[in-house]
């Protein structure tokens, strides 16, 4: 891991910086717990057209002195940020963020939009920095949320806020919660969460 680490930074630093910087975060939970989670942008699709290939020499690096290391699998796909649906800005980054995978049935795109919509009034009042992102031309259809955890783990302490189900209701009516949860039930096919920690010194400077 530690030859990993090195070869990563290394690459991350040479091949991508600016515009195309990485942001290298260590996946603590979830079905990837020990693998690595890397951010790169953000960026227009205009930008993906004309960035161009990226050379014999960035991807002989890759495979080379990076790619040796992997064990499993690698993942890639884009996330496009939905600025009505989130209460943080998209370059507001954090040290710690948990990341919401949620996979819409066939057809339920719209409703599932909609209850995440509803939540962001509960995100808000609860001061919570929440980005949320769609899939685009990446596998099923997917809204990813991603909680920046801006005062570290503490945040998930209980007392630290009110219930959700508290919350929630306080902002909609009381009953509103079980709606919301009959409502999850009938435009979510499932979800999964996961935690995620960044590692500056492997990321690019």
């Amino acid at each position: 891991m530690l030859d990993f680490e090195k070869a990563l930074a290394a690459h991350a630093q040479k091949y991508h910086t600016g515009d195309w910087k990485w942001r290298v975060y260590e996946i603590h939970t979830g079905q990837d717990a020990g693998g690595y989670h890397i951010v790169e942008g953000p960026n227009t699709w205009d930008a993906f057209d004309s960035r161009g290939d990226l050379g014999a020499e960035h991807t002989s690096d890759w495979d080379k002195n990076v790619s040796i290391y992997l064990t499993d699998k690698v993942q890639e796909y884009f996330s496009v940020y939905v600025d009505s649906l989130s209460t943080v800005a998209l370059g507001d980054f954090s040290d710690k963020i948990i990341i919401t995978h949620m996979y819409p049935k066939p057809g339920m795109t719209k409703g599932a939009n909609d209850i995440v919509k509803k939540m962001k009034k509960v995100w808000t009042e609860g001061n919570e920095t929440v980005a949320v992102y769609q899939g685009a031309v990446s596998g099923p259809p997917q809204i990813a949320t991603v909680t920046r955890l801006k005062n570290g783990l503490k945040e998930l302490a209980e007392g630290y806020r009110k219930p959700m189900a508290e919350r929630y209701n306080a902002a909609y009516g009381e009953g509103s919660w079980d709606a919301y949860l009959a409502d999850y039930a009938k435009y979510i096919e499932s979800r999964w969460s996961e935690l995620l920690v960044y590692n500056a010194a492997v990321s690019s400077k």
